[in-house]
């Protein structure tokens, strides 16, 4: 299994031949393990992984990455992802892009943009109510939400909320280009989050 941590960087396009690409760009600098937890002593397997650079980190966080050079210290935010198999890593490793190339299949994961608290058209897609004669300031309304038995709503009932801001997965995505002099990937189409969000690139 392969796997990095980036960040969303902005979306752009890429020709090849007679079609047109949307591809979103992905930097993935500074990506170093810095922790590795295996089945025996915490139950099970992960590698945890950072990512950016900051001026300054506080006394638990430089005893939490006291293993590492201090070159590599000063991260800005920690990830961790469960794996198989954790022989093959060590604390201070980097994570380099060079292990993908161009036609790998990926899964992306990030935080997606948070909407706010939004009605059910715009959250789940209802049609809402016809804007004729007897409807006049209810066309967005949920309407009936169904039985009441056991006298409360039941639970997982669609509504009203807050919409969006939750981890969100796409799978099946295809890295288009790989810059390792920028350390940049290209992947096709649109990824979850706003600009600078922290994505997991996962292709196995």
């Amino acid at each position: 299994m392969k796997f990095i941590v980036g960040k969303k960087v902005g979306m752009s396009r890429i020709l090849e031949k007679d079609k047109m690409i949307p591809v979103t760009l992905v930097s993935a600098e500074n990506c170093v393990v810095t922790q590795i937890k295996d089945e025996k002593k915490d139950g099970y397997n992960a590698i945890q992984i950072g990512i950016g650079r900051k001026k300054n980190i506080n006394k638990p966080e430089k005893g939490h990455l006291k293993k590492l050079e201090k070159e590599l210290q000063h991260i800005s935010k920690l990830i961790e992802l469960r794996v198989d198999e954790v022989e093959n890593y060590k604390v201070g490793q980097k994570i380099e892009i060079s292990d993908f190339a161009s036609g790998d299949y990926i899964t992306v994961s990030g935080i997606s943009k948070g909407k706010g608290f939004t009605g059910v058209v715009k959250r789940h897609g209802f049609k809402g109510s016809p804007k004729t004669h007897g409807h006049r300031h209810d066309e967005r309304a949920p309407g009936s939400i169904g039985s009441r038995f056991p006298q409360h709503t039941l639970k997982g009932i669609r509504m009203a909320g807050r919409h969006g801001n939750k981890k969100t997965s796409i799978k099946n995505l295809q890295i288009i280009q790989v810059d390792k002099d920028n350390n940049l990937i290209a992947i096709s189409g649109a990824l979850p989050g706003a600009r600078n969000t922290l994505l997991t690139i996962v292709a196995k």
